[in-house]
């Protein structure tokens, strides 16, 4: 099985199953003599862990981080960082009923013919519990983008159709309504990365928003990525959409508008970096669906097990992750280069 590792010289391989003994990551060309503040880590695991908040997963999973290699006396030593996650909270018997099931939207039919056989329990290795070592990678990658001026913020800006802040109130009961009737939402994330210099991304195959985009397109739930104008690009006039060059008063080099999202031809121009990650509502939902099993006999299926109503809020911390990577990936090919 490949496609367990995003990066070039940072390169990040994830490992471990929703229900297994635990999952975990090994993250490999982090520069070496560099603090590593382990508060940071497990404050950013914390970010994405279940169990917090009127509409995430009731499973409860304290997600504390183990390191196994690769820091010493609190600094990195140039080594691969070797961490695992331990799952404690998993509750295997719920899956039980989906042995023989391929469940509406889930991966079970798609994962059984390309392998042959898989893990039913909680999803497996396709279980969004893999993001909690993307996470942690994505935290290292973070700390080390943060000391060179790096910022990487997102935020929920949708819910369902309701838009972030000014309607945040009518989003919260319009979940509440769902997780009454057993039913789920998606949403949208947004992304800005401040402090970038100029001249990351290599062309052609590698501009900056394939990496983003190919980074965001793998997490789970994604349907869609845009970045600066977006699809909304499409309906303006290229005099409307042009981002003019000015000298800002201290002298740098800067656009007057960033429609273009602080990438052009494939390569950051020193504005932030802007994009938005669309999620799809959440697949296990709590109500009577039409499937079929494995000898193709019609079967009515109810979902069980712990799941959210809707994974938005859950995901901008690996949304961020993910970006770290990203970026601080993108700066060590310079660094090489």
């Amino acid at each position: 099985m490949g496609g367990n590792s995003i990066g070039k010289i940072l390169v990040l391989t994830t490992f471990g199953e929703s229900h297994g003994a635990c999952t975990g990551g090994v993250l490999d060309g982090f520069p070496s003599d560099f603090p590593c503040d382990l508060h940071f880590i497990q404050s950013e695991l914390n970010r994405r862990a279940p169990g917090f908040g009127d509409f995430s997963s009731p499973r409860k999973e304290e997600d504390r981080i183990e390191i196994l290699s690769g820091i010493f006396e609190g600094k990195s030593t140039g080594a691969p960082i070797a961490f695992i996650i331990p799952n404690k909270d998993h509750r295997s018997e719920d899956y039980s009923g989906v042995k023989d099931i391929f469940r509406p939207s889930h991966a079970d039919y798609a994962w059984e013919q390309k392998f042959g056989h898989r893990d039913y329990r909680g999803g497996g290795r396709i279980s969004a519990r893999e993001t909690a070592a993307r996470v942690a990678g994505g935290a290292f990658a973070r700390m080390f983008l943060i000391s060179k001026g790096i910022k990487i913020h997102a935020l929920v800006c949708e819910i369902g159709g309701f838009k972030f802040p000014a309607e945040e109130a009518a989003a919260n009961d319009y979940l509440k309504a769902l997780k009454e009737a057993g039913d789920t939402a998606g949403g949208i994330i947004q992304c800005v990365i401040s402090g970038l210099p100029a001249g990351l991304g290599e062309p052609v195959f590698d501009k900056l928003q394939a990496s983003l985009a190919r980074a965001m397109m793998s997490i789970n739930a994604v349907k869609g990525f845009e970045y600066g104008s977006g699809f909304k690009g499409a309906k303006m006039k290229g005099s409307e959409h042009n981002d003019s060059f000015i000298v800002s008063e201290d002298g740098s080099f800067r656009t007057s508008t960033n429609f273009s999202g602080g990438i052009q031809g494939g390569i950051s121009n020193g504005m932030p970096v802007e994009f938005r990650v669309a999620f799809k509502p959440v697949s296990s939902i709590l109500q009577p669906q039409e499937t079929i099993d494995k000898q193709g006999r019609p079967v009515q299926y109810t979902g069980g097990g712990r799941h959210d109503v809707c994974v938005v809020p859950r995901a901008v911390p690996i949304v961020e992750a993910m970006a770290a990577l990203v970026i601080a990936d993108h700066i060590l090919v310079n660094r090489e280069s």
